[in-house]
């Protein structure tokens, strides 16, 4: 297959969108449990986000599926692409064969995908957008796996009363943690680092 590239949600992009693709969340400085909510609100410069009703959300979501497609299109790959509306958030999930390339090591080019998505949304239609997008069920199976990693990181914590330092994480990634720990008793979690080498702590609870 010839060399192809990946299509940018507009032909000329400012300074100050560009510098959001590289990013994935809004993290602060002690807490990530929203940083992948806050994802796509950099691309507004820090301006304060509207609130997004139901058809609007849904509409980010068939907007998104249209730049999906069209990506799809130019790298030759087949996939069906789903647009949805869950838990208050746009979503689009691409289920096919031969998808792997587009979710990359560790997820790495599906949030580079996603943050080209988001952006594609927000220059239609204003908004930042809190878009979800998922190829192959990979982070569906993510987070099972983090589930996992979470769960024993509290059982060490409870046996020994000693921290457990993770290994560095994805915005997504540590908000799946932190979910999976604050719903357990006894424990907490925090986030230590910077980026890439942000990190989740659990710890005993206060």
């Amino acid at each position: 297959m010839t060399e192809t590239s990946i299509p940018r949600a507009e032909q000329s992009l400012d300074e100050e969108e560009t510098a959001t693709l590289a990013v994935d969340g809004d993290d602060t400085e002690d807490d990530d449990t929203e940083a992948d909510d806050d994802a796509g609100t950099a691309a507004t410069g820090g301006r304060t986000k509207k609130a997004v009703g139901e058809g609007d959300l849904f509409r980010q979501s068939e907007i998104a599926a249209d730049y999906v497609e069209g990506l799809l299109d130019i790298l030759d790959y087949d996939g069906d692409i789903d647009e949805l509306v869950a838990a208050g958030r746009p979503m689009v999930e691409v289920v096919g064969e031969r998808l792997q390339n587009l979710v990359g090591q560790r997820g790495a080019t599906l949030e580079a995908l996603q943050e080209l998505t988001r952006l594609a949304v927000f220059r239609q239609t204003g908004t930042p957008s809190r878009l979800l997008l998922d190829v192959g069920g990979y982070r569906a199976n993510r987070r099972k796996e983090l589930a996992a990693v979470a769960k024993n990181a509290v059982e060490k914590v409870k046996e020994y009363g000693e921290p457990v330092r993770l290994d560095a994480m994805s915005a997504f990634e540590r908000k799946c943690v932190h979910d999976v720990v604050n719903a357990m008793s006894g424990v907490a979690s925090e986030s230590e680092g910077v980026e890439p080498n942000r990190r989740i702590v659990v710890r005993p609870a206060d």
